[in-house]
């Protein structure tokens, strides 16, 4: 990250235009799988096209809706008065479920799902009720932290030491082996990154689909694998490029939200996949990908920082943004 950070300063307009030609004249990668982009940034005096360069190299985390980068778009008078009339109403998320119905021969010991929303572990709360890890943040939640206490959550800080992180990992092992073999014992949820995050850090725009960590594959039992998706007209409920006030002010404006859940067949792993613990977890994250049309990409937590502080124009404060630490 040193090394990356001494290629702040903006190059001239000249060598950037080149670039844009040269980029311009490349293929297009290939959209079952995107490496991370380089983690440098422009200065917020860069020309516009620097930006969108940017979201080209961060897509994971890119807005489509109506409302604009960060949900800070111009909107007309009409558009507010609908806003200010569906602010006064209940909001309803209508769910809908796409299960196998078959007779499952195994108890899956984890839920392994893709990360969208804050919104994606209420609805798992509601059907799996399942223990899951986060961040220790969560715990500080209204009802999300008191329900998360309740069903035994493992809480972590997000910047930890690895020896940390490996006794959470034999935590996790052990839980999805208890709930595996025991079904009165709560599955275990899991996202990409490991982790429930409150702060969007391993959240998504629902088209990507980020890397697992391999403590739930430790166990060698089997997985559920849940794919969700938010199809939406104007506003993604995505948690992803966009701060927290505007997030829940445009979300509690809409009439109605959608949520599309997708439940895969218990996956039971091969004798191959049970002593390779990644290659389990890497099969497990190109089946969702493939049946939920969802597109693979290895972009991470620094980036996703990068990204934020360019469209905050926060470029200056980039050092302390890389080495934030979060709860």
């Amino acid at each position: 990250m040193e090394s990356e950070l001494k290629d702040l300063n903006p190059k001239p307009i000249s060598q950037q235009q080149q670039q844009q030609q040269q980029q311009q004249q490349t293929d297009f990668p290939n959209p079952s799988t995107i490496a991370p982009p380089k983690t440098t940034i422009p200065s917020s005096s860069s020309p516009p096209s620097t930006s969108k360069s940017w979201r080209r190299n961060s897509p994971a985390y890119v807005r489509n809706d109506v409302y604009g980068t960060m949900g800070r778009g111009e909107l007309p008078w009409a558009e507010k008065f609908l806003l200010g009339i569906a602010l006064l109403t209940l909001v309803p998320i209508r769910v809908t479920e796409c299960n196998d119905l078959s007779e499952e021969p195994k108890r899956p010991g984890a839920i392994i799902s893709n990360h969208i929303s804050y919104l994606d572990i209420l609805y798992h709360m509601s059907s799996f009720f399942p223990s899951f890890v986060a961040k220790r943040s969560v715990a500080k939640l209204p009802l999300v932290g008191l329900i998360s206490k309740c069903l035994g959550c493992v809480f972590v800080q997000r910047e930890s030491k690895s020896s940390d992180f490996k006794g959470v990992s034999a935590v996790v092992n052990e839980r999805v082996r208890e709930a595996h073999q025991n079904k009165f014992a709560p599955m275990m949820m899991l996202f990409p990154g490991f982790y429930f995050d409150a702060v969007k850090g391993t959240t998504t725009n629902g088209d990507f689909l980020l890397p697992f960590k391999t403590g739930a594959f430790l166990s060698k039992a089997p997985v559920r694998p849940v794919i969700l998706r938010y199809p939406y007209q104007r506003f993604s409920p995505a948690w992803d490029s966009i701060s927290g006030v505007r997030h829940i002010m445009l979300l509690l404006c809409q009439f109605v939200n959608y949520l599309e859940v997708t439940r895969l067949p218990v996956y039971s792993p091969s004798q191959q996949e049970k002593d390779d613990p990644k290659l389990y977890a890497e099969n497990v994250r190109r089946l969702m990908a493939r049946e939920g049309n969802l597109t693979m990409s290895d972009i991470g937590l620094a980036e996703k920082r990068i990204y934020h502080a360019a469209l905050n124009g926060s470029n200056n404060r980039l050092p302390s943004v890389l080495h934030r630490k979060d709860d």
